[in-house]
């Protein structure tokens, strides 16, 4: 068993690094908590709350394009259009989570749903990759309601299903309704501001009456490992897709699954059923 202070910063490195990537945060998270036996209850809720480092990561990288928004709402149409446009994305995964968060906890946190989800992402990935896909829209600031809340609808595939990919699902599908790859990978950022901030905040009310004053330390350290770790991501994201595809990480996350299957399947890994 490794002290907390260093699954900490473990899976604070891993969530930062994998958060924005199309690879699935969550299901990284959960087979590398598995893998250092950090799944308790309390190990869980530590997963949610250093999201909210990654989140701010983001918030401090378009710190100038959040504060017009926030402070261009009155008079600016195209801010209030913008904030609009994230609320209506929201919508389906917040319902989703309020709804059904629980179960799909319960019944779909493991390794081999996740590594499943790994494969088959990586599949689609290929796919939407090779198909020509005529661009209708290149800036986030052209987004509609309409295409808004089919975002929206992407974003809540990766909630019914871990290792499915928030970040991926947003941008593949962002891509195959027409977006940019630039546009569809920053409204992807933006969605997950709301998301991720809202699912922190409603798991603490649930359940941070499990947090210990000598976990904060630790804790501390997670969120400090995440901002940091996704900051870099978010920024090496940015300047990769100026000049590359995805399917880097669709083979990552190919190798990835078949990989956990493969140990699952044999023994080597006591991974959970």
């Amino acid at each position: 068993m490794l002290p907390d202070w260093l699954n900490a910063l473990i899976l604070g490195l891993v969530e930062g690094l994998t958060e924005f990537l199309p690879v699935s945060s969550t299901g990284h998270l959960i087979l590398v908590g598995e893998l250092l036996k950090f799944n308790d209850d309390r190990g869980k809720l530590f997963e949610v709350v250093i999201q909210s480092g990654a989140i701010l990561a983001v918030c401090w990288e378009y710190r100038r394009k959040l504060g017009e928004l926030l402070f261009g709402f009155t008079r600016s149409r195209q801010a209030r259009r913008f904030i609009m446009n994230l609320v209506v994305a929201f919508i389906p995964a917040g319902a989703v989570g309020f709804l059904a968060g629980k179960a799909i906890k319960a019944h779909l946190f493991n390794s081999v749903v996740v590594a499943s989800a790994f494969i088959l992402g990586g599949l689609i990935i290929l796919w939407v990759e090779r198909r020509q896909r005529p661009v209708r829209v290149e800036s986030i600031d052209d987004i509609d309601w309409r295409l808004a809340f089919k975002l929206g609808l992407c974003q809540t595939l990766a909630l019914l299903l871990p290792g499915t990919s928030r970040s991926g699902a947003t941008i593949i599908g962002g891509m195959l309704l027409g977006l940019s790859r630039r546009a569809a990978t920053e409204f992807s950022f933006f969605m997950a501001i709301p998301t991720l901030f809202s699912a922190t905040a409603y798991d603490l009310y649930k359940t941070g009456g499990i947090l210990r004053v000598e976990d904060l330390s630790a804790f501390g350290i997670g969120f400090a490992a995440a901002f940091v770790s996704a900051f870099l991501a978010v920024r090496g994201l940015l300047r990769y897709i100026s000049g590359h595809d995805f399917t880097v990480f669709a083979w990552y996350r190919i190798v990835f699954g078949l990989v956990v299957l493969a140990t699952a399947h044999y023994g080597l890994v006591a991974w959970s059923a």
